[in-house]
């Protein structure tokens, strides 16, 4: 087959980890569509409404000047992309837990004024809306992502990947972010990429180092899997290891009946809540 994005295989770090975590999980998330409307489903949970929120606000920084990053005042930012999750809508289901992570993203806003670091120096954008480049043309898979930010250094002419997290768990050691984010980078941009970090910005003030992963091997371990994805979608094969688990489980309970549409997000997907989710339980890398 002729390499065509338009009919490729997609993959990303998030459809890579649905997919490794339960490829029953993957398909609800990535692949099925709700036969009333045609869209895919989506579930939303308090956890993922403020990373949201709060990348919203670090990432309008970056198209600014140096010298105006900080002139206006990050709350008022910050509340204005709150009022896009407020609610029933961002998975909130009484004002005291609302309350409860809207304080703890004004918190962590509040230390990144007090700490830019790497925000107070140049940056890159990629100009794309989604960055995405070929992981294999021949085999017609494509790979894409969104890099939280990328520090340019003048001196080396280079860049610096950094990944800003609002959760309150660390990033696996053996964690694809990293290696594809490079991939994407250096394949999206012309500077080469020099380090790359996260940032977890509720308990620090400054960017943890990673290891930067090898171009080339990072690349075949994640076409391996992709390959393995692409096998699973040609054949619609998408089973749970356990026949019900913590990552599928939620979304068969959509298709069950048993969740709250809330709306529509900006990219068409029928937004569900549920009354009991884990807080801490992110559905999706942002």
């Amino acid at each position: 087959m002729a390499a065509d994005k338009y009919t490729a295989v997609w993959v990303s770090h998030t459809s890579i980890h649905d997919f490794l975590e339960c490829p029953r999980a993957y398909f609800l998330k990535n692949v099925y569509k709700n036969p009333d409307t045609g869209h895919k489903i989506k579930l939303m949970s308090p956890a993922l409404s403020l990373g949201q929120a709060v990348h919203e606000v670090i990432e309008s920084l970056s198209v600014l000047p140096t010298d105006k990053r900080f002139n206006e005042s990050l709350v008022n930012k910050f509340e204005i992309a709150w009022k896009k999750v407020a609610g029933k809508k961002g998975g909130f289901l009484n004002r005291d837990v609302e309350q409860l992570y809207k304080n703890r993203g004004l918190a962590m806003l509040e230390r990144v004024r007090k700490n830019p670091g790497p925000l107070k120096n140049l940056a890159v954008k990629i100009h794309m809306d989604l960055p995405q480049c070929w992981l294999s043309e021949e085999e017609n898979i494509m790979l894409s992502g969104k890099v939280d930010w990328l520090e340019y250094l003048p001196e080396t002419d280079s860049v610096h990947i950094i990944d800003f997290k609002t959760s309150k768990n660390d990033e696996n050691d053996d964690s694809l972010q990293l290696p594809i984010y490079n991939i994407l980078v250096s394949t999206c941009q012309p500077r080469k990429v020099i380090g790359a970090s996260y940032w977890y910005i509720e308990r620090s003030d400054t960017p943890i180092e990673k290891k930067l992963p090898d171009l080339e091997e990072s690349r075949e371990r994640i076409l391996k899997i992709a390959r393995q994805i692409k096998t699973a979608r040609a054949l619609v094969r998408f089973k749970c290891e356990y026949g019900g688990c913590r990552a599928c489980t939620p979304f068969e309970r959509i298709l069950k009946g048993e969740a709250e549409l809330v709306g529509v997000d900006e990219y068409g997907r029928d937004t569900y809540i549920l009354e009991e989710v884990d807080g801490e339980i992110e559905s999706e890398v942002l």
